[in-house]
């Protein structure tokens, strides 16, 4: 059996190991990397000139490249005229620390590897992440009290998110930034390695090619080769966006959605379900966002893929309960709750059949289920991050109550399925804080005197008389004051945007985000000058930590302060994928 590595990470002389020097050689995995013995990935060392291969001095542990891997390294004399590297790909290591060093004949880089092992007796049958993207602090709030409700100061009841016995925080760095965004986010859990804004699967160089940078395994491709499980990934998004292509790609540009489409057809999950069907539609299909006559809705179809495009369709599928599914339910992103069940507007109009997220994951969890080995599912919520992003916190909140009712539905097949490890979190977070509430009554000529705040703000009138967990109306008359902390020049309504999505911002002449003239003339309206660079049309992610809650096999690992890569050390070793 092999010894499993301590949570805690590397102890500061680690660090130490970092080069400094200006012109240095860059060494990938990065330092500090921390990731699974016996995963693959791709060993590269970027020289900053040409140099010879003699002057190339690549030692691990004291060793050659070549001896610990036993393979010779490529070496490429001059890369796209920014200087010499070697690379060797699909390689593998041991558990153990490692130091790397890299020579040029003047500079010298360090970089330090943790390898950890993981049991050889898996832990857990079945995995199931749920990830909100986006999702913070202020949006759990925001379901809690719209969903439940507050008396006398107590909550009336809680998100099935509330009730998992082990918590923790996560940190979301990239490797280029301390800011991140969904790509590098979602790849710290799905390959156990950092990565850079707009990276999936892959550490970012120096090359041009968005799909030759250095690639890391992801849990998909180690379940494919290691495992007899099946996989599913879900999505109200674009199947291909950031969140739920990092479970099978490897591109540094995550807007490589046409060939993201083909990495799913490789990986063949069992389960595929999500918007974006413009990206598996040949280039002459209307709609279609292809440059190519490749159709992969017919190819999923010969391989033996059930398919729907509506949620009528579906549960006409699931009926018989396929081995393998593919849902496509929208050209984009799926419309969120509060326009499907309440508004109709968004592009309800023109898809007005799309399924709940809590539909998909019942479908998934029937067609996974059927496997014995088990399974691995990866469920999105995308839309919280989608309307985040405009600052349109009523539907991100909307489409958190729906994204934990999927908590709830997972909590009861951990019920039934006491061999399932369930982590729920989000990939990054919004700045979204509730600070009291808005009250039409209150005398004032500015809306910002309607604002109730302490003792003022009191309780808001939202109801839910049917019990559906959704208030019967967003736009009551005292209602939540919710802000987002970054923002592009706006007018603030203090009211929600029944007629469709915010769109808080539009380009000018000069190329730069102004304030959207459309809300101007609301009564109350305020204009609100922007925070962040004028090249932004709407609200940026923040930095906050991540909250990350779990149960079942090997969730206790889940605590106090964890990088965000911990979590798929924790579910590699709940499945022993290091074995």
């Amino acid at each position: 059996m092999m010894k499993i590595t301590a949570i805690a990470p590397l102890c500061l002389g680690m660090a130490l190991f970092s080069a400094t020097a200006q012109g240095a050689p860059a060494i990938y995995p990065v330092d500090t990397a921390r990731f699974l013995g016996g995963a693959k990935f791709d060993f590269k060392v970027e020289f900053d000139r040409e140099i010879s291969a003699s002057e190339a001095d690549v030692r691990i542990n004291g060793k050659s490249a070549a001896d610990v891997f036993g393979a010779k390294p490529e070496f490429i004399k001059n890369e796209e005229g920014k200087g010499s590297a070697v690379i060797l790909r699909n390689v593998t290591l041991k558990p153990g620390k490692y130091t790397v060093s890299a020579k040029d004949g003047r500079e010298e880089a360090r970089a330090g590897w943790d390898v950890y092992g993981t049991p050889d007796t898996p832990k857990a049958k079945n995995v199931i992440l749920l990830i909100a993207d986006g999702l913070s602090m202020g949006h759990r709030t925001g379901a809690r009290l719209l969903s439940k409700g507050v008396t006398n100061g107590m909550y009336n009841g809680y998100l099935s998110m509330d009730t998992l016995p082990h918590t923790g925080m996560l940190g979301t760095c990239s490797v280029d930034s301390i800011a991140a965004d969904s790509a590098n986010t979602a790849s710290a859990y799905m390959t156990g390695h950092k990565s850079s804004v707009n990276a999936i699967g892959v550490y970012a160089d120096r090359t041009k090619d968005p799909f030759d940078d250095p690639r890391q395994e992801t849990i998909a491709e180690l379940l494919r080769r290691k495992t007899k499980k099946s996989i599913g990934i879900v999505s109200d998004a674009e199947i291909e966006d950031a969140t739920p292509a990092a479970v099978v790609s490897h591109t540094r540009k995550r807007s490589e959605k046409a060939a993201i489409v083909g990495m799913f057809a490789d990986i063949r999950p069992e389960v595929l379900i999500g918007g974006g069907s413009a990206y598996f539609l040949p280039r002459t299909v209307p709609g279609s966002k292809r440059k190519d006559e490749k159709d992969y809705v017919e190819d999923f179809r010969k391989a033996g893929y059930s398919l729907a495009t509506t949620r009528t369709e579906l549960l006409e599928v699931m009926e018989k309960t396929p081995d393998r599914l593919l849902g496509l339910f929208h050209t984009g992103n799926l419309d969120g709750a509060l326009d499907r069940k309440q508004l109709k507007k968004g592009t309800v109009s023109k898809f007005p059949d799309q399924p709940d997220l809590t539909d998909s994951m019942d479908a998934a969890l029937k067609v996974l289920s059927k496997n014995p080995e088990g399974f691995f599912l990866m469920l999105e919520a995308g839309l919280v991050d989608k309307y985040s992003h405009p600052l349109d916190w009523e539907r991100a909140i909307y489409d958190t109550i729906m994204f934990d009712k999927v908590v709830a539905k997972a909590q009861a097949f951990c019920d039934a399925n006491p061999d399932t490890l369930l982590i729920v979190t989000g990939d990054h977070t919004h700045a979204l804080s509730i600070i009291g509430t808005v009250d039409d009554t209150l005398p004032g000529e500015l809306m910002r005197d309607k604002v109730g705040i302490y003792a003022a703000a009191g309780y808001p009138d939202y109801k839910d008389a049917d019990g559906d967990g959704y208030p019967d109306d967003v736009n009551v008359k005292k209602r939540l004051a919710a802000f987002i902390g970054n923002y592009p020049d706006h007018y603030e309504t203090y009211r929600p945007k029944v007629d469709g999505p915010f769109v808080p911002a539009v380009k000018d002449e000069n190329g730069h985000y102004i304030a959207n003239a459309a809300y101007k003339d609301i009564p109350g309206a305020q204009f609100v000058p922007g925070n962040l660079p004028r090249t932004e049309s709407t609200g940026v992610h923040a930095i906050d930590d991540l909250v990350v809650g779990a149960r079942g096999p090997n969730a206790e690992q889940i605590r106090g302060f964890m990088n965000s890569t911990e979590i798929f050390r924790i579910m590699a070793e709940a499945l022993a994928l290091g074995r």
